[in-house]
């Protein structure tokens, strides 16, 4: 045998030694999120969250502690690497799939946006204050002596005022609500709040790197363009494709190269000036065309794959790198649950204030408020971030896990709180009444049975 042929015969076995170490991982993953997903709608919790959870138990903090060597045979790091690829396109083509499929043509969309806008500043704002005070209460307790009062309150704050998308997403698609006047003005609300959260971790990642504001600056500037060029040029210039498919009833393969091309270009660029590659693939899914077969020939051939097989797998990798073993006992209870109710309080009432002063009734008010609080990964996200670059202590977070768990895990209920079953049939019958009737929806005048309590 040749040399040339030998190396060719070596390369193999190690590529195929590595395909037999990522699937079983990929089977146990997805049998861990069907059982944990089953789980949690059987505690009237949207299956999401169980598959989130899933993720977690399998990491260090459960599977690991419990069988260490099966966790380490089911999950060795030769095979993180390949999940965290999986996971990072699975999250960005979920998200590019709840862009495309938004319908901008209910309702009005201007008023939308701008209460939209209006439930980002509201969720944002306070939490930010309201985290960034009990950050600064609480660094001489909790914080490392290389981390300044400012930095690490600021951060704190940063972290409480995130919504995840990804997750409120699914929470409104498995109530089928997503395309109603309140998923339009939760799924906004939520995109533009991500986006501010990363653009903050930027101006922190500078501060923090003493390499002063030039590149913080640079990543908003950059974002702002991106957007601009997706939704303004790329947009333009994709209609007529939409046309076509409208037209001829045909989605052929031609067509998909050149939509997950543009999604996978989206995510790599975002990814590049410094904002997560889910935004990018929010954005690249807004810019689709709108026609409604166009829409409805994406979500029929991917939207179930990447749900069952990409998104569990982005759980997974991300409760792989989360302990929460790490609590101190007692001694951390306190600010724990300090912190905690800060991040309760200040999206839920935030929130439902603004959207109460904005002429919405007091039920989707505090409807909004309860949805906003889904925090899911994204939280995770940021504060792997944060650890990684020492912002925060493994004690700090720890503590930032558990609130992500609790707040998501509280949002459902109090959507339905809110809005039981009842109220939210509704609102939707109303909602399309109104429609027909060419008249603006979820006005607290025009809807006066949701108002009452």
């Amino acid at each position: 045998m040749s040399r040339s042929v030998q190396i060719a015969a070596a390369v193999t076995d190690k590529n195929l030694e590595l395909l037999l170490k990522v699937l079983p991982a990929i089977i146990v993953i997805m049998a861990a999120s069907w059982a944990c997903g089953r789980l949690a709608v059987l505690v009237k919790q949207p299956r999401v969250l169980g598959e989130m959870v899933s993720g977690v138990l399998l990491g260090p903090t459960l599977f690991g502690a419990v069988f260490p060597g099966a966790q380490q045979f089911v999950f060795p790091k030769e095979v993180k690497p390949v999940l965290y690829v999986l996971s990072t396109i699975g999250l960005m083509l979920f998200m590019f799939l709840v862009g495309a499929g938004f319908d901008h043509s209910g309702g009005n969309a201007r008023r939308e946006t701008r209460r939209a806008g209006l439930l980002a500043v509201s969720g944002i704002v306070p939490s930010v204050l309201m985290g960034a005070g009990v950050g600064w209460l609480l660094h001489d307790r909790l914080s490392t002596a290389e981390v300044g009062t400012l930095e690490f309150a600021l951060f704190i704050g940063g972290a409480l005022s995130i919504t995840a998308l990804p997750m409120l997403a699914r929470i409104l698609y498995e109530r089928n609500l997503q395309n109603t006047s309140l998923g339009r003005m939760a799924l906004l609300g939520a995109s533009f709040d991500d986006a501010a959260a990363w653009c903050f971790l930027a101006v922190l990642s500078a501060v923090h790197a003493n390499s002063g504001s030039a590149g913080a600056l640079r990543t908003i500037g950059l974002t702002v363009v991106f957007v601009a060029v997706m939704l303004l040029g790329v947009a333009r210039l994709l209609r007529p494709l939409g046309a076509r498919v409208e037209r001829t009833g045909r989605f052929g393969h031609d067509q998909l190269y050149l939509v997950l091309g543009i999604t996978l270009a989206a995510g790599l660029f975002t990814d590049y000036i410094g904002v997560y590659s889910v935004f990018g693939g929010f954005v690249a899914g807004l810019a689709m065309p709108r026609n409604p077969a166009f829409r409805e020939a994406l979500q029929k051939r991917m939207m179930d794959v990447v749900s069952v097989l990409l998104l569990p797998i982005f759980f997974a990798f991300s409760g792989l790198n989360t302990q929460l073993n790490a609590l101190g006992g007692w001694a951390t209870t306190g600010p724990f649950l300090l912190i905690l109710a800060v991040g309760l309080f200040g999206k839920y009432v935030g929130c439902g204030l603004a959207m109460r002063g904005s002429g919405l009734p007091w039920r989707t008010s505090l409807a909004l408020g309860g949805l906003m609080n889904a925090r899911g990964m994204m939280i995770l996200i940021f504060i792997n971030i944060g650890l990684a670059q020492g912002m925060i202590s493994q004690e700090v977070f720890s503590m930032l896990v558990l609130v992500a768990f609790i707040s998501s895990a509280l949002a459902a209920p109090l959507y339905r709180w809110a809005l039981p079953e009842h109220a939210e049939k509704r609102m939707l019958a109303d909602e399309a009444a109104l429609a027909d009737q060419g008249s603006e929806p979820l006005d607290a005048e025009r809807e006066p049975a949701l108002s009452a309590k």
